[in-house]
């Protein structure tokens, strides 16, 4: 057995965090950190789990599954040392919370297939808000911290199920379009504020067409990232086989690669 194997793997990581955490021998970084001081690191390690997942990297979404368990563990120690709660509480809530949620499985309920099930989720959670006191508004309970886009998905969700929806995807259209004329409206008064406001307005109604398509707005723009990002790279590889200076070409000139490289694309 190597030094970082262990017949209990999990326990070797709550000893090594201990450890690391000792204030007279651990690491002084880790000593003094915070919940708030990590959080920002816990929110990136999330992200880079979704980015192996995209790239179908096992190797290194076993790696990054690693890290993000460790910002788990490095909260945890940090509640444990403060008299909070411990890992193993962590882990018994989520497990009461997931047998609570899923009746269909842990008590033989009727809700077998996949909508019928999103729904009793739902309801399940808005029970547990009503117990704890956070049941005000349909919208409770959707965490300030997400990535906007994903929360405005998951505003217009819980709004959807009260009822105050679309039925379908054609007012959306024109209440983009409205949303783009006053976005140009505010650009011509040269109020930053407005601009601001409007445009996010405008990305606003983007996420619910994107909700009302069935398509998630996070994923859709990372795809257009990657399609962004691998264009631009093979325009600057079609300008340097050309001899050209990527840099000191016209717009025009730029936009006549872009094309170059999109016709790639579409050929392949």
């Amino acid at each position: 057995m190597s030094e970082t194997e262990s017949d209990d793997p999990i326990a070797e990581l709550r000893q090594v965090m201990a450890r690391l955490r000792d204030p007279e021998t651990g690491c002084p970084w880790d000593v003094e950190q915070d919940f708030a001081s990590i959080a920002p690191y816990t929110i990136e390690e999330a992200y880079e789990v979704a980015d192996a997942i995209a790239r179908a990297d096992m190797e290194e979404l076993r790696e990054e599954l690693g890290d993000l368990l460790l910002q788990v563990v490095f909260h945890s120690q940090i509640a444990s040392e403060a008299g909070h709660f411990t890992l193993d509480d962590v882990a018994r809530s989520i497990n009461d919370k997931m047998i609570r949620r899923h009746p269909h499985v842990f008590e033989r309920a009727a809700e077998r297939d996949a909508a019928a099930q999103t729904v009793a989720w739902e309801a399940h959670k808005a029970a547990e808000r009503a117990e704890k006191g956070l049941a005000a508004s349909h919208l409770d309970g959707v965490a300030l911290a997400l990535p906007a886009l994903l929360r405005a998905l998951k505003l217009q969700k819980r709004a959807a199920r009260a009822g105050f929806d679309w039925g379908e995807t054609a007012p959306i259209y024109d209440k983009l379009q409205e949303e783009v004329g006053e976005l140009k409206e505010a650009e011509a008064s040269g109020n930053a504020d407005a601009i601001e406001d409007e445009l996010g307005d405008l990305l606003f109604v983007s996420a619910n067409l994107a909700r009302r398509l069935s398509v998630d707005p996070e994923a859709a723009l990372r795809r257009a990232n990657a399609k962004f990002e691998r264009r631009f790279r093979r325009m600057e590889e079609i300008a340097a086989r050309r001899g050209l200076d990527f840099d000191a070409l016209s717009l025009d000139e730029q936009e006549g690669l872009w094309q170059a490289a999109k016709s790639e694309e579409i050929v392949g």
